[in-house]
């Protein structure tokens, strides 16, 4: 009777611990791996960002890369060149090469 019951408990144990076990990795495969890929993309397009840049900050101002320092960047804001800000390299968001607006120019040409 007494063998019983220590088997029983044991296999509860190891159910016990598979279950944890899947559910840290559902949630590392829910949760933080995409947000890992997530991070790797945005530190290479920030990698990759030159002078002429079209950019989006964070804030939703959209501007052109005119200075890069480490981690600051003067965006030139509007067509009037007057308003040229410094900013943290981290302040943005998306970054559009010169080179992929023309062919998006270009596509939109070609659809007409």
């Amino acid at each position: 009777m007494i063998l019983s019951s220590s088997t029983s408990a044991t296999g509860s144990f190891a159910g016990m611990l598979i279950t944890l076990v899947a559910m840290f990795a559902f949630m590392y495969f829910i949760m933080i791996r995409p947000q890992q890929k997530e991070q790797k993309r945005k530190d290479a397009m920030l990698a990759a960002l030159e002078v002429g840049d079209t950019v989006l900050t964070t804030s939703g101002f959209y501007g052109t890369v005119i200075d890069i320092a480490d981690d600051t960047v003067i965006v030139e804001f509007g067509s009037n060149k007057n308003c040229r800000i410094p900013m943290q390299r981290v302040a943005i968001s998306v970054v559009e090469k010169p080179e992929d607006a023309s062919k998006t120019t270009e596509e939109k040409k070609g659809k007409r």
